[in-house]
């Protein structure tokens, strides 16, 4: 990912990787997913409980906006700050599909443009940090958390999923059990999803989430 002069924006950069069309929710849909790295937070259980998961989020934001502002100020080179994204494992994938959440470990994301580098989120943090001393109030908690992940997840199944984030298990259920061992494929990463909606102001039936998952053959 790379680019000068006007605005970077991952959504026109790689359309068919952030793709929210109604023909990228009809089945799966091959994808290669090139080198990319990502801010990341890492932590441990169901994101709706865990103090970890609102922490995480917290951190990730302020650090991807002071990050784009560093850039444009410093080397003229703006971006839009990325759509919240997560990885998510399990010792058994079947826990995706019953939703067994306490199970899950998660990394969430934010992506970077290919430019960003170690140092420029560590300047990032600091300054993250500064501000809060300066403006007398709590650093986010999972701040120094925040790393830079790079990740080559290459060829890669994936499908729209418009509805509430505990509906997707069946679909899931499809992809395990049938669409993957059809094409003579399995496992090969973490599952993936990106939230093109904010839960904070979209209805639950009009969420839409980006399903993805590595695979290779069999």
């Amino acid at each position: 990912m790379s680019g000068t002069g006007e605005k970077f924006d991952l959504k026109r950069a790689y359309p068919d990787l952030y793709a929210a069309s109604a023909r990228a929710a009809e089945d799966f849909a091959i994808v290669d997913v090139p080198p990319m790295r990502y801010l990341a937070v890492d932590g441990h259980g169901d994101p709706n409980t865990v103090p970890a998961y609102r922490e995480a989020v917290e951190a990730l934001y302020p650090v991807a906006y002071t990050v784009k502002f560093a850039s444009k100020r410093e080397s003229g080179r703006d971006f839009v700050v990325g759509p919240l994204e997560g990885l998510w494992r399990a010792d058994d994938p079947e826990t995706f599909v019953t939703r067994e959440k306490d199970a899950w470990d998660w990394t969430m994301l934010i992506a970077q443009p290919d430019w960003i580098d170690g140092a420029s989120v560590d300047a990032a943090i600091a300054q993250v940090r500064a501000k809060s001393a300066k403006e007398r109030s709590d650093a986010p908690p999972a701040l120094d958390l925040v790393r830079l992940l790079h990740l080559h997840e290459g060829r890669s199944a994936q499908i729209l999923h418009v509805g509430p984030y505990d509906d997707e298990g069946p679909t899931l259920a499809r992809l395990h059990d049938e669409w993957m061992p059809r094409h003579g494929l399995t496992f090969n990463g973490d599952h993936h999803e990106i939230y093109l909606g904010d839960p904070r102001r979209t209805a639950p039936e009009k969420l839409k989430t980006i399903l993805r998952q590595p695979v290779r053959a069999v």
